[in-house]
């Protein structure tokens, strides 16, 4: 099974050709260069293909899109707020290893505990949330400076020390 990972959203359609506005969480400033499809899910695990005609910087975490056979702005205006998702090789090549979506697919470890694996990362003014499966049930676990200790990239692994009391919500 492929495994893909969420970059972003659409959010806005440009001029009257089809084209959309993509806001990613990459880390860095991209064009997506050399990238040819993006995924869109339809449904629920429905991964649907779509081809890369053009791509333009924007701004630091934001490019202009051109997708193959979206050619007016009522086509285009169907995909807006639509999440992006890249196949794990294309997300690995694109993605800044700094940036908090790079910790997708590492496993929170509490205090020599595996919480389980980091499913989806979101971004706040002062904190990161991992969102996890936490014995069958959806946890959102904070990265913070007062609470993370290390990050292991060989081992993906993200080692931190929660205030007690924060896993009891999840029981």
């Amino acid at each position: 099974m492929v495994n893909y990972h969420s970059i972003g959203k659409l959010v806005a359609t440009f001029g009257i050709n089809g084209e959309v506005v993509l806001q990613h969480h990459l880390g860095k400033k991209t064009s997506l260069k050399g990238l040819e499809t993006i995924f869109i899910e339809q449904k629920k695990d429905e991964m649907l293909p779509y081809f890369i005609e053009g791509t333009r910087i924007k701004n630091d975490d934001e490019l202009f899109l051109k997708i193959e056979g979206i050619d007016t702005k009522e086509a285009a205006h169907k995909l807006m707020q639509k999440q992006l998702w890249l196949t794990q090789e294309d997300f690995d090549k694109y993605a800044s290893k700094s940036a908090p979506i790079a910790l997708l697919g590492y496993h929170i470890i509490n205090e020599g505990t595996d919480l389980g694996e980091i499913l989806e990362v979101i971004e706040q003014p002062h904190q990161i949330l991992c969102r996890i499966d936490l014995n069958g049930k959806e946890a959102l676990i904070p990265v913070h400076e007062n609470f993370l200790l290390k990050i292991d990239k060989k081992k993906k692994q993200v080692h931190v020390e929660l205030p007690e009391g924060l896993l009891d919500i999840y029981r």
